[in-house]
């Protein structure tokens, strides 16, 4: 089963017209790193099966905010938004992918938490996530504790995994290799509920009227690039191209273009406010 959403190329290209993106004022950004500049062309690690933020349309075709964050940042590091390379990651090899040289650096749902920050380094955040929990429309599970002796379906090498493991123990993980298996899992019925990132769930329930998500907000964390370590100065120009993007107000406008209206507010707010209190 595969999550998509219904790319919206021609009202993208509108939205940015629309709103004179690309026209702005440029802020100030560092030289570009010398081996990135003679390479001439970017390697971005991004998802390939989570909607909004990194997917692939009906025609194969990269999507997603920070797949246009990767491109953006080709055009300003490389003078034009095709100079980006992608490469499919998942949340278990993403981290391999990039201390392998396969990738330049990671724009893929990377949550900074302290195991990932003892092997690679961050850009400053460019926007927060918090993790939830979906379950059927007619479940008995009200609240996270409810979870106790089930079944929980979620993705290997995720962060969820790891927060369940650390804190439920006797929650039983069933750990697949992407979203899609994941949530094909769980509608199948092999578990009782799904866990991952709220703003992916968001999405998912806002389709099924079968599902309902837990609104319990837990392993709330800053979203960040992901590039290796002893690479500060290309750490420092992707650091200052977030900045410029939020400066630039980019974000509005990838998120208008790839997530449907009724949705819009959590999206925004996940790039534009403060981060929520944790419920747990």
């Amino acid at each position: 089963m595969q999550l998509s959403f219904k790319h919206l190329a021609s009202a993208f290209t509108l939205a940015m017209a629309a709103q004179g993106f690309g026209l702005a004022c440029a802020a100030e950004l560092p030289a570009v790193p010398d081996d990135i500049k003679q390479a001439g062309q970017l390697r971005a690690g991004v998802r390939c099966d989570q909607p909004p933020y990194g997917f692939q349309d009906d025609t194969g075709e990269f999507a997603g905010v920070e797949v246009e964050m990767a491109r953006q940042i080709a055009e300003w590091a490389l003078g034009a938004k095709d100079k980006v390379a992608f490469t499919c990651v998942t949340a278990e090899n993403r981290v391999p992918q990039l201390l392998g040289h396969k990738v330049d650096l990671l724009i893929a749902t990377l949550g900074v938490t302290p195991e990932r920050q003892r092997v690679i380094d961050f850009t400053t955040a460019y926007r927060w996530g918090a993790s939830d929990v979906m379950v059927a429309k007619d479940s008995s599970i009200q609240k996270i504790a409810d979870l106790k002796g089930k079944t929980l379906a979620t993705l290997k090498g995720s962060v969820q995994a790891k927060w369940f493991e650390d804190h439920m123990p006797d929650v039983t993980t069933l750990r697949m290799n992407s979203a899609a298996d994941a949530l094909q899992t769980f509608r199948q019925g092999r578990a009782d509920a799904y866990t991952h990132d709220a703003a992916t769930l968001v999405v998912v329930a806002a389709n099924d009227a079968n599902v309902r998500l837990l609104g319990e907000p837990f392993q709330i964390s800053d979203a960040a690039i992901g590039v290796r370590k002893n690479e500060a100065a290309w750490r420092d120009y992707l650091s200052a191209a977030v900045a410029r993007m939020h400066e630039e107000k980019l974000f509005r406008g990838w998120v208008q273009a790839y997530v449907p209206q009724n949705i819009q507010s959590y999206y925004l707010s996940v790039f534009e406010q403060p981060k929520p209190a944790e419920a747990l």
